[in-house]
């Protein structure tokens, strides 16, 4: 049950109420909200993949082997 919510004074105030009964014990985790606004859009991330190389410096395989290994005589 994803709810948001504010520190303040060393405690956390929800932003909205929720539906449990009185005295039940939860588990809290802390994502803080600002990382969220730092992840990459979908496009950034495939224009990252699209300028990558298609083949490090220190490969000893190449593609350019590609048929030759699948296709040897």
């Amino acid at each position: 049950m994803p709810v948001e919510a504010i520190y303040e004074q060393g405690t956390l105030r929800l932003s909205q109420p929720i539906t449990l009964p009185e005295g039940s014990r939860v588990k809290v985790i802390i994502i803080p909200l600002e990382s969220y606004s730092q992840q990459k859009n979908p496009l950034e991330i495939l224009q990252e993949i699209a300028e990558l190389p298609l083949e490090g410096k220190t490969d000893t395989f190449s593609g350019l082997d590609h048929d030759q290994v699948l296709y040897s005589k």
